[in-house]
């Protein structure tokens, strides 16, 4: 069984996208209640993945957005606002990783074409 490979956990544990948290200990390491997860989830932010038995499993990406949308809401944002605005910041950030990554792509081009 592939789980039971040490290096297999390893990755796991390091993979920010794992789903290694249940909706009980995800609330409790927010600080926050699983009914505010469930909000968060059905205003879109979050789509955590099920276990075998139809459980929540939240991973590390996933406790980092809801962090951000707690202290949204904890400013006194409402829930589907606060969830849209980290939606948008998300994309901004990815957006500005595929901007660099084409103007590296291009300036390395540039200096082969140079040379």
């Amino acid at each position: 069984m592939a789980a039971d490979n040490p290096s297999t956990l390893s990755s796991n544990l390091d993979d920010d996208d794992y789903p290694a948290y249940t909706m009980g200990r995800a609330a409790e390491m927010l600080g926050t209640t699983p009914a505010f997860l469930r909000a968060i989830g059905e205003a879109g932010l979050i789509v955590p993945l099920r276990s075998e038995g139809g459980h929540r499993r939240f991973s590390r990406y996933q406790l980092r957005l809801a962090a951000r949308a707690r202290e949204l809401v904890d400013q006194g944002t409402p829930v589907e606002a606060a969830c849209r605005i980290i939606i948008l910041e998300d994309q901004l950030e990815e957006a500005k990783r595929i901007n660099e990554q084409l103007r590296s792509a291009e300036a390395d081009s540039e200096s082969k074409t140079d040379a």
